[in-house]
C-alpha cells in the first residue's frame, strides 16, 4: 500500500496509534505503537528494538546465554503495510506486521524473513505452497488463580448447547476477523471444557502465517473486551483435551493444484508424495519448530488425535500427517500436519516444514505405505516391523534432532539457528521439571 493511502485510512478511521507487531523466538507477539500524528515522518521505520529481543525466552524479559546477541545496536521494524488492519476490539488502534531490518537490510534473524526464504526456495523449484493454521483454544472466566482456571462450559465435542454459551463471543471474533480480511470457514466446540475451534481459509504461505498472528491477536483482544480469557496453551489440563494448531498444506505448480492425482497409487501427485516423505524424514527435528515448548509434549500422546506417531494415513487423525481425501474419496484435497501447536512461531514452523518438504522432492524420497488404523494399538514388535516410530516425548530430544539436522540449520542460517536454539534450550532447562500446574501459571496467558 502507498504511503498516502495508508495515512488516509488511518486518519479517516480515527486511529490514534499504529501497533507495529513482531513475533519473537519464544512466539510472544510483541508490539510498539507509534502515534499517527508522526507516522508521516516515520513511515518506513516507525520503531526500533534491541537485537537482544530475539534472545528473550517465554518466561521473562532477559537475555539468554549463547544466543550471539547483546543489547548493543538497533534493529528497525519495517512495516509490511499490506498487513494493515483496523482493530475494532481496540478503538483508536490499528496494527501492521513488520520485518526486522539491520543497517538498512533485512535482518538474518527475522523469523518472517525465514519464511520468505522458504517461499522463494519453493518458487525457484516451480512450486507455490498454500497453507492454513487450524486453531484450538480454551475460553475461561476470570479467576483469582491461574493454576485453577474456570472454563466457560463443561460441554462435549461439537455439543450444540455449548454454542449457546460461547456463540456470542465467537460471533464477535468471527466478525472482527472478517473485517480484517480473513475468511472464517467453520466453528464448533472442541472436546475440552470450554475449548473451541474456529477455522479460517487457506492462503499463500506468508499470508497464512500473517493471518495466524492476526487470528491470535483478535481472539485475545475480543475475549478480553468481553471479560473472558482465551488461551492457546497446548496442554492446559492433564486429563483434558490438548489444543493443537494443525498445519494444512497444498501445493500448486504453474497455477494448478497438483496436490492430488486420482490416477496415482496414493491419490497424490509424485511431488506431493515426496514432499510428505520429506516432512516425515525430518519430523523429529521439525518438532523443535512446530512444538517448541516443554508443555507441547504433554499433548502428544497415543489415542488423543494429536498425531503421536511419525506416519501418514488417509483421513487418519492418529497419524502425524493426515492426508485428506475429497468427499468422493477419488483424490486428495490437501494434507495436515497434526504435530503443531500455537506455541510455535508460525513463520518458523511453516518455513521449516516447507524446507523439509522441498528437500524430499529434491532427494526424490519414496513415501512409505499409509497407516489405516490407530498406530497406538500396535505392540512394539509391530511398530518396529512397520517402521512406525513415536514422536519425541520431550522438547530436549527435538532440540537435539534439530541440532543434528544440517539441512534445516543451513536453511535457517547459522545466526538465526543459534539465537532460536539458545532461547529454546533455555526454556527447556528452566521448565523441564515443572509440574503442569506451574506450567499453566507460566503459560496460560502467554499464549
Amino acid at each position: 500500500m502507498r504511503k498516502e493511502e495508508v495515512i488516509a485510512i488511518l486518519k479517516e478511521s480515527g486511529v490514534d496509534f499504529l501497533r507495529v507487531l513482531w513475533c519473537d523466538n519464544a512466539n510472544v507477539i510483541r508490539s510498539k505503537a507509534i502515534s499517527t500524528a508522526i507516522i508521516g515522518d516515520n513511515f518506513d521505520y516507525p520503531a526500533g528494538i534491541s537485537p537482544a529481543q530475539q534472545a528473550v525466552p517465554v518466561m521473562f524479559d532477559g537475555i539468554v546465554n549463547n544466543s550471539g546477541l547483546c543489547p548493543v545496536g538497533e534493529v528497525y521494524l519495517k512495516p509490511d503495510y499490506n498487513t494493515l488492519t483496523l482493530l475494532d476490539y481496540a478503538p483508536g488502534h490499528a496494527s501492521v506486521i513488520a520485518d526486522m531490518t539491520h543497517k538498512g537490510q533485512i535482518w538474518d534473524l527475522c523469523p518472517r524473513n525465514y519464511l520468505k526464504k522458504a517461499v522463494a526456495a519453493a518458487s525457484e523449484m516451480g512450486y507455490k505452497i498454500n497453507a492454513a493454521f487450524e486453531n484450538e483454544f480454551y475460553l475461561f472466566r476470570h479467576s483469582d488463580d491461574d493454576t485453577k482456571p474456570a472454563p466457560v462450559d463443561e460441554s462435549l465435542f461439537a455439543m450444540a448447547t455449548s454454542m449457546n454459551i460461547s456463540g456470542e463471543v465467537i460471533g464477535k471474533i468471527s466478525r472482527s476477523l472478517c473485517r480484517q480480511g480473513i475468511v472464517v470457514e467453520r466453528y464448533y466446540p472442541e472436546g475440552g471444557n470450554g475449548q473451541q475451534e474456529l477455522t479460517i481459509r487457506y492462503d499463500n504461505a506468508l499470508k497464512a502465517a500473517d493471518n495466524q498472528i492476526i487470528f491470535r491477536q483478535t481472539v485475545h483482544g475480543v475475549t478480553m473486551a468481553n471479560n473472558l480469557i482465551a488461551s492457546f496453551m497446548p496442554k492446559i489440563f492433564e486429563e483434558g483435551a490438548g489444543s493443537g494448531c494443525h498445519l494444512h498444506l497444498s501445493i500448486t505448480k504453474d497455477g494448478a493444484d497438483i496436490t492430488g492425482d486420482p490416477a496415482a497409487r496414493y491419490k497424490m501427485s509424485a511431488d506431493t508424495e515426496r514432499f510428505v516423505a520429506g516432512i516425515m524424514r525430518r519430523m523429529n527435528a521439525l518438532c523443535a519448530a512446530t512444538m517448541p515448548t516443554v508443555n507441547s509434549y504433554r499433548r502428544i500422546k497415543p489415542h488423543c488425535w494429536s498425531g503421536a506417531f511419525n506416519c501418514w494415513g488417509f483421513d487418519n487423525r492418529e497419524a502425524a500427517i493426515r492426508v485428506i481425501t475429497s468427499p468422493d474419496e477419488k483424490t486428495v484435497s490437501h494434507f495436515e500436519l497434526k504435530s503443531c501447536d500455537a506455541s510455535s512461531n508460525p513463520y518458523v514452523a511453516l518455513a521449516s516444514v516447507i524446507f523439509a518438504g522441498l528437500a524430499g522432492i529434491r532427494e526424490n524420497l519414496e513415501l512409505c505405505p499409509p497407516v489405516d488404523c490407530d498406530p497406538g494399538k500396535y505392540d512394539a514388535k509391530t511398530l518396529a516391523e512397520k517402521n512406525i516410530k513415536p514422536l519425541p516425548q520431550e522438547l530436549g530430544v527435538a532440540l537435539d534432532e534439530l541440532e543434528k539436522d544440517e539441512m534445516l540449520r543451513s536453511a535457517m542460517g547459522e545466526n538465526f539457528y543459534k539465537s532460536y536454539s539458545a532461547v529454546k534450550k533455555t526454556e527447556w532447562n528452566y521448565m523441564k521439571t515443572f509440574a503442569i500446574d506451574r506450567e499453566r501459571k507460566m503459560l496460560l496467558r502467554r499464549y
